[in-house]
C-alpha cells in the first residue's frame, strides 16, 4: 500500500504566499517524477510542476517564476512554494508520483494524493 498525504493549503490573500507538502509513505522501492496537478472548478485538472528524481524541474507557463518545486528523497516529500499567489491559482492541488512499490520493482506505477484546497482571495 501507498499513499500520498498533502497538506499545507488554506486561504490566502492576492500577493500572498503557501508552502505544499506531499509525503508518500507505504511499500516503496523507489521513486520516480513527482508532481503537482490542481482543478479549479468547471475545468479540467493541469500539470503545475513536476520534479525528477535527479532534481530536474518543470513548470506551467502561468507558475513559472512564482511558485518552486522541490523534493527531498530521503524523506520521499516533495514541497511546492507558491509566491505571488493570484485569485486564478485557487484549486485543489493534487500530489502525483511515479513510483516502484517493494512488491512490484519492475513496474512503475501513478499514484494519487486526496488534494487539498488553495483559495486565493481577499
Amino acid at each position: 500500500q501507498v499513499q500520498l498525504v498533502e497538506s499545507g493549503g488554506g486561504l490566502v490573500q492576492p500577493g500572498g504566499s503557501l508552502r505544499l507538502s506531499c509525503a508518500a509513505s507505504g511499500s516503496i522501492f523507489s521513486i520516480n517524477a513527482m508532481g503537482w496537478y490542481r482543478q479549479a472548478p468547471g475545468k479540467e485538472r493541469e500539470l503545475v510542476a513536476v520534479v525528477s528524481s535527479g532534481s530536474r524541474t518543470n513548470y506551467a507557463d502561468s507558475v513559472k517564476g512564482r511558485f518552486t518545486i522541490s523534493r527531498d528523497n530521503g524523506k520521499n516529500t516533495m514541497y511546492l512554494q507558491m509566491n505571488s499567489l493570484k485569485p486564478e491559482d485557487t484549486a485543489v492541488y493534487y500530489c502525483n508520483a511515479v513510483l516502484r512499490t517493494r512488491g512490484s520493482v519492475l513496474y512503475e506505477y501513478e499514484y494519487w494524493g486526496q488534494g487539498t484546497q488553495v483559495t486565493v482571495s481577499s
